[in-house]
């Protein structure tokens, strides 16, 4: 029996592969190219071939997943596929990452949420981790540039705005409670309680370079621009359009009666611990 993770080789499966190899479990990385996977073994899956991605999940204890950054139709398009695989192999244990994206928006239910509904429906044993804004973000150049240059973190929120920030790291440590722990169904929540603001960020940042950092408000397309060569534009548009809902809202928290705080006794990591996690 093996553990199935998607995109072992990116932020957030990486983590995932990482943690529950340490834990003693044995990982095979669900990739496009196997020969990118060096710290163990991996199969190829292609997300417009559900043939390859039920061959990857046919038998295995657990599913990682997370769906890749796209436009709207391409998500949606992977989630189907991926729904479909599942309920033909119909692993053990699926654990499902949000990424932070809604289970739905006003009525209409988004890629994740079809997902997790599937899934639902067809009685596969899951879970779903629900994280808000990765701290991973903070790490791309654009960001890092200024802070260390200049002593000014820029980033498209309020300075009033508090948000439950968590790490990839905290995902993963949660992932691995959830693969232990198949009795904990639903979603959890991931995330600071009580939420950061961008001055409490900065003061993360400070503590761990030993400088003064200041928050400072960045408009989203500028944000935009700075990292569309980093990921390309149809990629970052919808990144830039919920930035701009967030300036529309009062703030950006998870539930405490669903976090892992509460569910599963686990806090996650302060700005400054993960900083230091990541040798930053």
């Amino acid at each position: 029996m093996t553990f199935i993770v998607h995109g072992a080789t990116g932020a957030q499966g990486a983590p995932v592969a990482a943690a529950l190899t340490h834990a003693g479990h044995h990982v095979t990385a669900a990739v496009r190219t196997p020969s990118a996977y060096t710290a163990g073994p991996a199969i190829a899956v292609d997300y417009a071939d559900v043939a390859s991605l039920t061959a990857a999940y046919q038998g295995a204890e657990g599913v990682f997943i997370h769906l890749p950054l796209g436009s709207p139709d391409q998500r949606m398009a992977v989630a189907v596929a991926v729904a479909e695989a599942l309920e033909q192999a119909h692993p053990a244990r699926v654990v499902l990452s949000t990424s932070g994206y809604p289970l739905q928006e006003g009525s209409e239910q988004t890629a994740i949420g079809v997902l997790a509904a599937r899934l639902a429906a067809g009685g596969i044993p899951t879970a779903v981790i629900a994280p808000r804004i990765y701290l991973e973000n903070l790490l791309l150049p654009p960001v890092t540039g200024p802070v260390r240059e200049e002593g000014v973190l820029r980033y498209p929120i309020r300075e009033d705005y508090a948000v439950s920030w968590s790490s990839h790291l905290d995902v993963a440590d949660v992932a691995v409670r959830l693969f232990q722990d198949t009795s904990v169904t639903g979603v959890v929540a991931v995330g600071a309680l009580p939420g950061l603001l961008g001055a409490d960020l900065a003061a993360g940042f400070a503590a761990y370079l030993g400088r003064e950092v200041r928050f400072e408000f960045q408009e989203p397309e500028d944000f935009g621009t700075a990292v569309t060569p980093l990921f390309g534009a149809e990629a970052i548009a919808p990144v830039v359009a919920s930035y701009h809902w967030r300036r529309t809202q009062l703030h950006e928290l998870i539930d405490e009666a669903a976090s892992a705080q509460l569910r599963l006794g686990q806090t996650p990591r302060s700005v400054e611990q993960w900083l230091r996690d990541v040798s930053a």
